[in-house]
C-alpha cells in the first residue's frame, strides 16, 4: 500500500489542527465568565456522534475487509476484533494512569475551576495529563487522515471539538493562579502539541512498514479508541453539565450529518 508525500503532509496538518484546538478552548475560557453549557454539550455530543458513526460504518468495515483479504474470513474477523478492543484497552490504560483529580476528562465548568487550591500546580499537572492523553489521539488522527477526505475531515473536526474543553481545563487554573492571560493561553495551546508528536511517531515507526494488513489493524484500533473516547469521555462530560437531551440531540445530529455526507459523496 503506497502513500504519497501529499497524503502524509495532509495528515500532519490535520493532526496539528486537531491537537492545537486546545488553544480555542483556552481563548474561549479567558473571555467568558461562565461556560456556555448548552453549546458545549451539543458540541461534545456532535463530536461523539461523528466518531461513533465513522468507527462503525466506515473504519471497522474497512479494517475487516483488509484483514479478511489477508487472513481469511475467520482469522481476519478475529484480528479485527483484537485490534478494536486493543485500541480501547490502550486508551483505558492511559486513563487509569492519570489520577482522577487531575484527569482532563473529568471536566469542570469554567466557573468551578477557580475554586480549586494550588491552581498553578493544578494547571501544570492537567496540561501534562492532557499531553499524555492526546498522544495516542495524535496517532489515531494521523492514520485516519491518511484515508479519503470524506473520512479524514470529519474525524479532524470531531477530535478538535473534543480538545476544546481540555484547553479550558488547562487555561482557567493557570490564569487564576498567575493573572496572566498570555501564559494561560500558551500553556494550554502547547498541551496540544503531543498530538502532532504522536503523528510524527506514527510516521517514523509505522509508515516504513505500511501495508494493507497494518492499515487494517490501525483502522480497527483507531475505531476502538474513538468509540471509547465518545462513550467514556464526551457523553459523560456533556451530561455533567446537566444538558442530557442537548448532548443526545448533538449525537444524533453528528451521526445524521455523517450518514448523509457519506451517502452523497
Amino acid at each position: 500500500m503506497e502513500l504519497n508525500l501529499e497524503d502524509v503532509w495532509r495528515a500532519f496538518i490535520m493532526t496539528s489542527i486537531a491537537g492545537l484546538s486546545t488553544g480555542i478552548g483556552s481563548f474561549i475560557s479567558l473571555l467568558a465568565k461562565r461556560t456556555n453549557t448548552k453549546f458545549l454539550c451539543a458540541s461534545l455530543g456532535f463530536s461523539a456522534g461523528v466518531m461513533i458513526y465513522i468507527s462503525f460504518m466506515e473504519m471497522m468495515p474497512e479494517s475487516r475487509h483488509a484483514l479478511i483479504s489477508a487472513f481469511g474470513s475467520r482469522y481476519g474477523e478475529l484480528y479485527m476484533l483484537f485490534a478494536f478492543f486493543g485500541g480501547m484497552a490502550l486508551i483505558a490504560a492511559i486513563d487509569l494512569l492519570v489520577p482522577k483529580a487531575n484527569n482532563p476528562h473529568e471536566l469542570l465548568g469554567v466557573e468551578e475551576m477557580d475554586k480549586r487550591t494550588s491552581l498553578g500546580r493544578t494547571g501544570i499537572v492537567v496540561a501534562m495529563s492532557i499531553a499524555i492523553h492526546n498522544f495516542p489521539e495524535g496517532i489515531a488522527t494521523f492514520t485516519s487522515a491518511l484515508s479519503e477526505l470524506d473520512i479524514a475531515i470529519p474525524i479532524t473536526v470531531a477530535i478538535a471539538i473534543h480538545n476544546i474543553p481540555e484547553g479550558i481545563a488547562v487555561a482557567v487554573p493557570i490564569y487564576h493562579a498567575t493573572g496572566s492571560r498570555k501564559k494561560a493561553f500558551w500553556l494550554s495551546f502547547a498541551s496540544g502539541l503531543s498530538e502532532p508528536l504522536g503523528a510524527l511517531i506514527a510516521f517514523l515507526f509505522l509508515m516504513p512498514y505500511w501495508s494493507p494488513v497494518i492499515n487494517g489493524i490501525v483502522l480497527g484500533a483507531v475505531s476502538g479508541i474513538m468509540v471509547f473516547i465518545s462513550l467514556d469521555e464526551l457523553l459523560p462530560s456533556a451530561q455533567k453539565y446537566g444538558e442530557h437531551h442537548v448532548s443526545i440531540t448533538g449525537l444524533v445530529a453528528g451521526m445524521a450529518l455523517m450518514g448523509i455526507s457519506l451517502f452523497i459523496y
